[in-house]
């Protein structure tokens, strides 16, 4: 055989199992506990864009001076953001403080994963008409 032709196919190969590879990036979105509402919203709709592209997001909630006191505000900004990105993605572990930063890992959700939980919402849904009639 051949090694021109051998480099060739080796070469040919590794490009072809590059093209089926999905690389995943890591976004950073930073809060603080003094967060306004529509910065708030802002913010989570980034993070759902990129969950819904397939990246995933590290929420840091900074606590700047004397506000490392509050940290219960802290944790509970991290709930509201992960409740609110609870539709493309979910958190495995719980907060985790960092020094002056409290962080959490947001990744998005698989595609089964998604469909349940669309399939749990229209139950849930008409359950809930049910009721009322």
């Amino acid at each position: 055989m051949d090694y021109g032709k051998f480099r060739f196919d080796k070469i040919k190969k590794e490009k072809e199992s590059r093209k089926k590879q999905q690389t995943v990036e890591t976004k950073q979105i930073q809060l603080s506990i003094v967060i306004g509402d529509n910065d708030f919203n802002t913010k989570l709709n980034h993070a759902n864009k990129f969950l819904a592209g397939g990246d995933k997001v590290r929420v840091v909630v900074r606590f700047k001076g004397r506000q490392i006191q509050h940290k219960s505000q802290g944790y509970e900004i991290l709930n509201r953001f992960i409740s609110g990105c609870s539709e493309n993605g979910s958190s495995d572990k719980p907060p985790v403080e960092e020094g002056r930063n409290l962080s959490v890992l947001v990744v998005p959700l698989k595609p089964e994963q998604k469909k349940a939980k669309a399939e749990a919402q229209k139950k849930e849904n008409n359950n809930h008409k049910e009721e009322l009639q």
